[in-house]
């Protein structure tokens, strides 16, 4: 019902059109914003028809109607930023190319730290497959995402090579994310060109580790550096390794898994360096075939009496909840066989921080409606929930006279 005194001003947009901002305004409040935007030297100098916070709603929103054109994506913002701020701020249709200014004038780092001021742990002390012994389950791993096949872009980022030494179609960017196993949510990232290797993109994250995480990992990420530089952040690690890496023998425990110590397996002064303890699983699945594969785990997680080796080995399977953030992002809310649409690094940049915010929201919103129906996150439907997100109305502090 409106409120005493409020006309409803003169718009072709339904109500229904307008939750993306009211979602986005809510995950992401604009005072928010414009403190990441002033903090990265981005506050404009005089008034413009597009100003840096709109524009940074505008970089989630690409990610939340990644298939529409620039008109199109802001023709869905607009109504729903001027709903919000009561009608008190109105904006013109502009053209492409005033899009395309004001994206560049924002740049990537306001996005980018924006997520990273935002975004935090969804999961609550009862959420199903969020916690084991304490620690909050997280998972590591990357994706590689198709871009516009610019000049800058391929001198960027890159192209993979394909067969008979040639290239691939579109210049890749690399992702690594760190992504909360429970609800999907991604609480970390970074980016580079393909060139690099997940190993190498993985040593910034793994520094942010934090304690009581118990981080999981494929046995494409192990290596004494990487493992000896994520221990030392406090947080917990359960990581697959190759089985023909052979830990020195200490002590076998009472559940069957085994004390070890590690040390550098290549490198001058390996020998020298102080060998890490560790406390390793071996175990296989009997999924009916004659040769099963073989699991080697290697946790931080000393005691069997905090986690058995049965319990160790039964939650490694959370890992692979990651691979379907990445397919939330990549198929669904992406788009099938679509390439981000920015030309230049540091939009394409922008865009991906953009889809990242996008996808945080878009969880927030599920990880609510699960708690509210006393439900797993993981039962509540993603492509569901991008749609609502795209074509109703967001529900809360969503008020037409709201500041």
């Amino acid at each position: 019902m409106a409120r005493t005194g409020w006309v409803k001003p003169v718009s072709d947009r339904r109500l229904s059109d307008l939750v993306s901002v009211g979602l986005l305004t809510r995950v992401f409040p604009a005072d928010v914003i414009d403190e990441v935007v002033q903090a990265a030297g981005r506050t404009e100098q005089r008034n413009r028809a597009l100003p840096a916070r709109v524009m940074a709603y505008f970089s989630i929103g690409m990610g939340l109607y990644a298939e529409a054109s620039y008109e199109d994506v802001f023709a869905q913002l607009t109504d729903g930023l001027s709903w919000s701020t009561g009608w008190s701020e109105t904006f013109a249709p502009p053209s492409k190319s005033a899009i395309f200014q004001a994206r560049r004038r924002l740049g990537f780092e306001p996005v980018r730290d924006l997520f990273a001021r935002v975004a935090r742990p969804l999961a609550g002390p009862d959420t199903p497959g969020s916690w084991l012994a304490g620690r909050r389950l997280m998972s590591i791993d990357g994706t590689i995402l198709d871009l516009a096949d610019s000049v800058v872009n391929t001198e960027f980022f890159g192209r993979p090579p394909v067969s008979r030494g040639e290239q691939s179609a579109f210049p890749q960017a690399r992702l690594v994310a760190l992504a909360e196993c429970g609800t999907h949510a991604v609480l970390d990232a970074v980016m580079g060109p393909c060139t690099m290797s997940e190993i190498e993109l993985s040593r910034e994250l793994a520094g942010r580790f934090k304690p009581g995480m118990l981080v999981l990992a494929d046995r494409g990420f192990y290596g004494f550096r990487l493992w000896a530089q994520a221990a030392a952040t406090g947080a917990d690690l359960l990581w697959r390794v190759k089985t023909n890496l052979r830990p020195r023998h200490q002590e076998t425990l009472a559940d069957g898994s085994w004390l070890a110590t590690i040390i550098p397996t290549s490198g001058t002064g390996r020998q020298s360096t102080t060998p890490l303890t560790v406390r390793v699983v071996d175990y296989t699945i009997d999924d009916g075939r004659d040769n099963p594969d073989s699991y080697r785990l290697l946790s931080t997680i000393l005691d069997p009496d905090e986690a058995s080796a049965e319990e160790l080995a039964t939650v490694y399977s959370e890992r692979w909840e990651i691979e379907t953030v990445f397919d939330e992002l990549k198929t669904h809310q992406r788009g099938p066989r679509m390439v981000l649409r920015s030309k230049s690094p540091d939009l394409v940049k922008q865009e991906i921080w953009g889809h990242l915010c996008c996808h945080y929201a878009i969880r927030t919103l599920m990880v609510e409606a699960a708690q509210h129906a006393h439900r797993d996150p993981d039962r509540v439907s993603f492509i569901a929930a991008l749609r609502i997100a795209r074509r109703s109305v967001a529900q809360g502090d969503f008020s037409p006279s709201a500041p």
